[in-house]
């Protein structure tokens, strides 16, 4: 199975502090990075946390808040600085569009790759990027600016070839891709070995949602029903429930409802509000609700099984 992992560069909220890098993640998945959201400070993360700048296939920005964009433009200008040649996708919401031409026009003069600005509709659900083995698609979530998460899913693969069956019935090379695609193989006695004895089934295809800046949203569980890993913004306690009411975000019992009701295998907490010195608490919390709840920490690597 080829490794889907999610590289946390940044799990902090907007207020500046010496304990967490503003919102920034990579997600590897089929032999791709993705980054997601590029809050500032993210290029020391990379620098912190090993990762490559030249791995990245795209970004996507999930909305047009500091915190989780303010990096972009260093990011873009960096990877111009270390040669990249290769056409970047920046995927965001479509108000960004203009803003986001002139400042490429001003500062990113003389770069030798290309930038292409994708607009994402924050207000649909919809499939925005997708290749051979990879989809991405939006989540809208209700912030105080438009916000979309998104669901990154592998795409269902062939099943494996059971070898031992290959060599005990002689079957050439040659036909391994039609029994990968459902043919039974007929031996030269005329006898039939249906497919099912040729092969085992394949892996079931992992996904990992990114709900980011979102206040609590029932209706949300159904979206990422049954996503292996999701990330669900948990900036405060019930304590300030009130507070993440006013501010359209979420506490990390809210979170971990979400992830009850949507069934999914793991929850990952995240943009914390500098008021907490130990998330331990917003972790117990979750626990209450949802087990599998985990804490977020810059250079952590999760991997989605």
């Amino acid at each position: 199975m080829e490794p889907f992992k999610v590289h946390i560069l940044g799990c902090g909220s907007a207020l500046p502090t010496l304990q967490h890098s503003a919102s920034a993640q990579i997600i590897e998945m089929r032999g791709k990075c993705f980054m997601m959201d590029c809050g500032e400070g993210a290029q020391m993360q990379f620098r912190r946390t090993h990762v490559h700048f030249a791995k990245i296939n795209a970004i996507f920005i999930s909305h047009l808040h500091g915190d989780h964009c303010f990096g972009l433009l260093g990011l873009l200008s960096t990877l111009g600085m270390l040669g990249r040649t290769a056409k970047l996708k920046v995927y965001a919401p479509e108000s960004y569009g203009d803003l986001f031409k002139r400042q490429i026009d001003f500062f990113m003069q003389g770069m030798e790759y290309e930038i292409e600005f994708v607009p994402v509709d924050t207000e649909k659900s919809q499939v925005v990027y997708e290749d051979h083995s990879v989809t991405v698609e939006t989540v809208p979530l209700q912030h105080r600016v438009p916000c979309c998460g998104y669901i990154f899913r592998e795409k269902p693969t062939l099943p494996h070839i059971r070898r031992d069956m290959i060599d005990y019935y002689e079957i050439p090379v040659s036909q391994i891709n039609n029994i990968k695609n459902g043919a039974d193989w007929t031996t030269k006695e005329g006898d039939v070995i249906p497919n099912a004895r040729l092969v085992m089934p394949a892996a079931t295809p992992r996904s990992y949602a990114y709900c980011s800046d979102t206040r609590f949203v029932p209706g949300l569980a159904e979206k990422v029903k049954g996503v292996t890993v999701l990330y669900h913004e948990s900036t405060y306690t019930s304590e300030n429930e009130d507070r993440a009411k006013l501010y359209y975000h979420s506490t990390a019992r809210q979170a971990a409802t979400i992830a009850r009701n949507a069934g999914v295998g793991k929850l990952l907490l995240g943009h914390y509000s500098a008021r907490y010195n130990n998330e331990e608490v917003l972790l117990n919390e979750a626990k209450e609700v949802f087990t599998e709840s985990y804490l977020t920490q810059e250079g952590k690597v999760f991997s989605i099984e």
